[in-house]
């Protein structure tokens, strides 16, 4: 099992910059692929991006493309999720996701992810 906590988020103004991170517990956090999910209020929770085990495979989605990066560092058991040109429609709550896989491989689909943290809250105001 792993336990994924979120920190980073906050108030930012359209065109700022933030940098989440996801600290994972336990000693087998790279045999795990990770990913970012958002939820904005009254919408369902879609996909951000993805990083695979080794960090070697990445995937994101269309409205972050070029905007936001993510990453990993193995040897601290933490994932990122850069975020720069922030606008208003990025305000979401945003959640880390975990799920044990083959290296190379990525998810997309929030079912496909067993572990979850509890969410950091981005706001970005006009």
């Amino acid at each position: 099992q792993v336990q994924l906590v979120e920190s980073g988020g906050g108030l930012v103004q359209a065109g700022g910059s933030l940098r989440l991170s996801c600290a994972a517990s336990g000693r087998t956090f790279s045999t795990y692929a990770m990913g970012w999910f958002r939820q904005a209020p009254g919408k369902e929770r879609e996909f951000v991006e993805s990083i695979s085990r080794g960090g070697r495979s990445i995937r994101y989605a269309d409205s972050v493309k070029g905007r936001f990066t993510i990453s990993r560092d193995n040897a601290k058991n933490t994932v990122y999720l850069q975020m720069t040109s922030l606008e208003p429609e990025d305000t979401a709550i945003y959640y880390c996701a975990a799920q044990q896989a083959a290296p190379l491989v990525t998810y997309s689909r929030a079912n496909e992810y067993n572990y979850w943290g509890q969410g950091t809250q981005v706001t970005v105001s006009y």
